[in-house]
């Protein structure tokens, strides 16, 4: 189950993170990343399920429908810490936020 985490820039947008398995990926593909315009995570998602589409006649899709939603909740949420957010709710002082996140102590 993914947790949720409160980010927010200095110029005041709020965003929510997530870290954790990514349970609308693995049932929905890319249209998470697309919801949160994270476009960026939609292009890469669309454009590797071409190429392992055409390189393995679509096994490697399977394999990309499994993989993926264990990394793109954390992989989303470092996205937007390196862009500028900071986490907002507390959460940055819970060890394991800070170990899935690999942000420094």
């Amino acid at each position: 189950m993914a947790r949720e985490i409160e980010l927010r820039h200095p110029s005041g947008l709020a965003k929510k993170g997530f870290v954790g398995f990514s349970w609308t990926s693995l049932f929905f593909g890319p249209f998470p990343a697309m919801f949160r315009a994270d476009w960026l995570g939609f292009f890469i998602y669309v454009g590797l399920g071409i190429v392992l589409a055409a390189a393995t006649a679509g096994i490697g899709n399977v394999i990309q429908w499994v993989v993926w939603p264990f990394f793109y909740n954390r992989w989303f949420t470092k996205r937007l810490i390196e862009s500028g957010y900071v986490i907002s709710d507390g959460s940055d002082s819970d060890p394991s936020i800070r170990a899935q996140l690999s942000l420094k102590s």
